[in-house]
């Protein structure tokens, strides 16, 4: 087994907070570039083999989420332009450099299902309040409840996932 060293995974972290912050405060044109960039930077440089999938599949399950929620009113983004008339491009991009996050630093969390679940029901919702602050957006009272739940179940499933198909680990 090859140990991760610590700083590749804090980089890898410190990526996705960067990453975040730029699509959540520049909006969709940053977010095409900054997130852009960083996803490529990150499958060119540090992606385990067949990565790619799973950041593609995490990007449509995205869309296919939060657009739901937005179809359902869960969201107001006033005059934002709408990828496929459901999200703009900023919120979308969050969702695949998140997935930069699962085979590297929160790799440990995966082996914890129910601590992942309660991790997911926390953070994934206090990561929607505080964009929609920064960014404008208005959300319903209904949905950070529901975001809670979708999170916890999210990380619990990505538990599996991984313990399934993570037959070796990844390598920095």
């Amino acid at each position: 087994m090859v140990k991760r060293k610590w700083h590749a995974l804090l980089f890898n972290a410190l990526r996705f907070e960067a990453g975040w912050l730029l699509c959540v405060l520049g909006g969709s044109w940053v977010a095409a570039l900054a997130g852009g960039g960083l996803l490529a930077w990150h499958l060119r440089r540090h992606s385990k083999s067949g990565e790619w999938r799973f950041i593609a599949g995490f990007a449509l399950l995205g869309l296919v989420i939060d657009g739901s929620l937005q179809l359902l009113g869960g969201f107001d983004f006033g005059d934002q332009r709408l990828v496929l008339g459901l999200l703009p491009l900023w919120l979308w991009m969050l969702w695949p450099l998140f997935a930069t996050l699962v085979y590297h630093s929160l790799a440990w969390l995966w082996r914890y299902p129910l601590f992942a679940a309660l991790c997911g029901a926390i953070s994934g919702p206090l990561s929607y309040y505080g964009g929609a602050l920064l960014a404008g957006v208005t959300i319903a009272p209904w949905l950070l409840p529901v975001q809670s739940l979708i999170w916890a179940a999210l990380c619990a499933g990505i538990s599996v996932y991984y313990r399934r198909y993570s037959v070796s680990p990844v390598t920095q």
